[in-house]
């Protein structure tokens, strides 16, 4: 397992994870702009095989992760939750000091895995996400980083090789 960062040329394969894990996927343009801007992109491998990617925004002393998605035949093993302790890492090692997020309401698997690793609700953004049957809403998450989160995702590193 491998966590790059990502580039244009992912694009396409980013495509293919996104349409098949999202019922209401990002656009390629959505995607594109956020390679472009300055985000932090990054695809997790297996195999040189991208099954996942993450794209965070940090600015002003804050991170914002503005989505994660795993293919849909290597969820439930584990990669999400490396993938969002790497971008925990990388928020506090570019001057973060607080993470948000936002979830589906109905999006309970994630909402849990959030929820272990010390994301708190703060909030509801409601009809926030577009849904079969008109909007839904999303639940606002935030996790204040300490100097822990370097150690624990450099001691859990060391641990899995």
């Amino acid at each position: 397992m491998k966590i790059r960062p990502l580039i244009m040329a992912d694009l396409p394969e980013i495509m293919t994870i996104e349409c098949k894990a999202c019922r209401f996927p990002w656009t390629v343009g959505n995607i594109r702009d956020s390679l472009k801007c300055g985000y932090l992109c990054f695809g997790i491998e297996i195999s040189n095989k991208l099954i996942g990617y993450a794209i965070l925004s940090v600015a002003a002393g804050e991170s914002h992760v503005l989505n994660i998605v795993i293919d849909p035949d290597f969820q439930g093993q584990g990669y999400g939750t490396h993938l969002m302790r790497y971008l925990l890492y990388v928020a506090k090692r570019h001057g973060a000091g607080i993470v948000f997020l936002e979830v589906r309401s109905s999006n309970k698997k994630a909402f849990h895995v959030y929820h272990q690793l010390g994301f708190n609700e703060i909030g509801i953004r409601k009809n926030y996400y577009p849904s079969e049957k008109g909007r839904e809403d999303a639940i606002v998450l935030a996790l204040e980083l300490h100097e822990e989160a370097d150690f624990y995702y450099i001691n859990h590193l060391i641990i899995k090789s």
